[in-house]
C-alpha cells in the first residue's frame, strides 16, 4: 500500500494565464486533478490522499473527494515535506506516491503498474520514464522532451515512488533536481560535467543514472521503463491542451 500526494500549487497553463490553477481548469467538465484523482482512488495499491497546494481555493472544490487539502509552502520539497509531515501524524509507515495534478490521461492501470514495479524493486526512490516510439504512436501530437539514452530515447513520467524517510538527508539536492527535472542539461550540470557530456553524446546508460544519484543522495534508486505512455503526459502549455482535448474527445 501507499499514500498519495498530488501537487497541485498555482501554476496555470502556459499561453491560457487566464486558465487560473491549472490543477482547477476544467476539460471536458471534470477538473484536471479530478483526472488523478480518480485514477489513484480506484486503485487497490493506495490507503490515503492528499493534496498539496492553496488550500482555500482547492478545499471548496475537493472537499469529500481526498482525505485531507494540505497548504502548499515555498518550493516543491517544502511542499513535500508538508505531506509527509501530516502522513507521518498517523504513524502509517507507507511508501509515497507523488503525483502531478495535470496528467488527464493516467489510468488507474498505468498506477497499479507502476507502484507494483517499484514495490518489487525495494527501493527508496523510483522513477518511470517512457520510450519514445512508444509515446509518439499513442500520443503524436503531445510534445515531451525526450532524453538520448544509450538504451534509446526516453520522456520521463511525472509520477514519484518514495520512501518517506529519505527525505531529510536528501532534502537539499533533492530540491535542486526536481526544480531541473524538465531540463536535461541543467539536471546534468547539477550531477557533474562528465555526466553531462555522456547525456550531450547519447552514451548515458540508466544504470549510470542510478548509480550517480546512489552516490549523491546515498539512496537505492531505480528507473522503470513504463509500458503506459499515459504516465508521461502533463499540461503545461496550451498546445498540450489542444491535444489534450483532441484525444480525449476521441476515447
Amino acid at each position: 500500500m501507499v499514500n498519495i500526494i498530488i501537487l497541485a500549487g498555482e501554476q496555470a497553463i502556459k499561453g491560457l494565464e487566464d486558465s487560473g490553477n491549472k490543477a482547477l481548469y476544467k476539460i471536458n467538465g471534470k477538473m484536471m486533478i479530478e483526472y488523478v484523482i480518480d485514477a489513484v482512488k480506484m486503485s487497490s495499491k493506495v490507503k490515503k490522499v492528499i493534496v498539496i497546494g492553496p488550500h482555500d481555493k482547492l478545499e471548496r472544490h475537493l472537499s469529500g473527494k481526498v482525505d485531507a487539502v494540505i497548504d502548499s509552502r515555498g518550493t516543491v520539497m517544502d511542499s513535500l515535506a508538508a505531506g509527509i509531515e501530516y502522513l507521518n501524524r498517523g504513524n502509517t509507515g507507507e511508501n509515497i506516491l507523488i503525483c502531478s495534478c495535470d496528467m488527464p490521461f493516467i489510468t488507474t492501470e498505468a498506477i497499479d503498474d507502476f507502484i507494483s514495479r517499484a514495490e518489487r524493486l525495494d527501493v527508496d526512490l523510483c522513477y518511470p520514464i517512457v520510450e519514445k516510439s512508444l509515446n509518439l504512436s499513442k500520443y503524436p501530437d503531445m510534445k515531451r522532451t525526450y532524453v538520448k539514452m544509450k538504451e534509446g530515447s526516453f520522456t520521463g513520467g511525472n509520477v514519484f515512488y518514495m520512501n518517506p524517510g529519505i527525505l531529510e538527508k536528501c532534502f537539499v539536492l533533492a530540491d535542486r533536481l526536481v526544480e531541473a527535472r524538465k531540463n536535461p542539461l541543467k539536471m546534468a550540470r547539477i550531477l557533474g560535467f562528465t555526466f553531462m557530456i555522456r547525456l550531450i553524446t547519447g552514451t548515458l546508460t540508466i544504470s549510470a543514472v542510478e548509480r550517480k544519484v546512489h552516490r549523491l543522495l546515498g539512496i537505492k534508486a531505480k528507473v522503470v521503463i513504463s509500458a503506459y505512455p499515459e504516465i508521461g503526459q502533463d499540461i503545461d502549455k496550451y498546445s498540450d491542451l489542444s491535444a489534450a482535448l483532441n484525444y480525449l474527445g476521441r476515447y
